[in-house]
């Protein structure tokens, strides 16, 4: 198993294949004043990992305030249920992709994909921003989360400013897009040219890893842009 991994000042990479599950989303943590902040949390197959890994850390699991999900997908939610009822944890999602992690439209998780069941979970911060951005303050740390549609219709990135660095939250910029997720290669193309005008020095993906410095990050966003934006073409 690998170990938890420092991404930049109070910013950690806990979760993710090799490191809890195989199936996990890679999984951040952030230290703020107002308590850990969870961005995403996997599948729940290898929950006691996870919380080693926050152990590890020299953190006290106890002091998870936070989790933020990026989307609606269950390598990104399926522990956000057991997750809530053990650190009393305050969730928040995007308003179009609440639906189906409430368990009203069960088929955009994904979970039949996975051959997993999913446990609905009640959000209790609802973000409301259309193609637009809300602002998330934990004292010390502002996030500032951009709603991204494509992926899925309630995806969101996240970033911070700290010391002159800017730290991007893009969980799934590679996709994939499906009718089934609600996916909308336009709508994809243009959230991922929203995401290259940040200029971010870290990129911290969904599932394949840090990319630094800003240059790495342009290069790796400007690939899918390419990609999609052929196959937007082709129709």
């Amino acid at each position: 198993m690998r170990k938890p991994q420092a991404i930049y000042d109070g910013i950690y990479l806990i979760g993710g294949s090799g490191l809890t599950g195989s199936g996990d989303c890679l999984i951040y943590l952030i230290q703020t004043e107002k308590g850990l902040v969870l961005i995403d949390c996997g599948l729940g197959e290898d929950l006691d990992r996870l919380i080693k890994n926050i152990k590890a850390l020299e953190c006290d699991p106890s002091d998870l305030k936070t989790l933020i999900l990026t989307h609606c997908h269950i390598d990104h939610i399926g522990a956000a249920a057991v997750l809530k009822k053990k650190y009393q944890l305050e969730i928040y999602a995007h308003k179009f992709d609440v639906p189906a992690i409430e368990g009203k439209k069960i088929e955009m998780t994904g979970a039949t994909m996975y051959g997993m069941d999913y446990e609905p979970v009640k959000i209790d911060h609802i973000l409301t921003a259309e193609k637009g951005e809300d602002i998330l303050d934990f004292g010390n740390i502002s996030l500032t989360s951009i709603h991204t549609p494509g992926h899925t219709p309630g995806s969101i990135c996240l970033y911070t400013d700290i010391k002159k660095t800017r730290v991007l939250f893009a969980q799934d910029v590679h996709g994939p897009l499906f009718d089934a997720f609600g996916s909308n290669v336009s709508d994809f193309v243009e959230s991922l040219k929203r995401l290259v005008a940040l200029k971010a020095d870290i990129l911290c993906e969904g599932h394949f890893g840090i990319y630094q410095p800003a240059a790495e990050v342009k290069k790796y966003i400007e690939d899918y842009i390419r990609q999609y934006s052929r196959r937007l073409s082709a129709h």
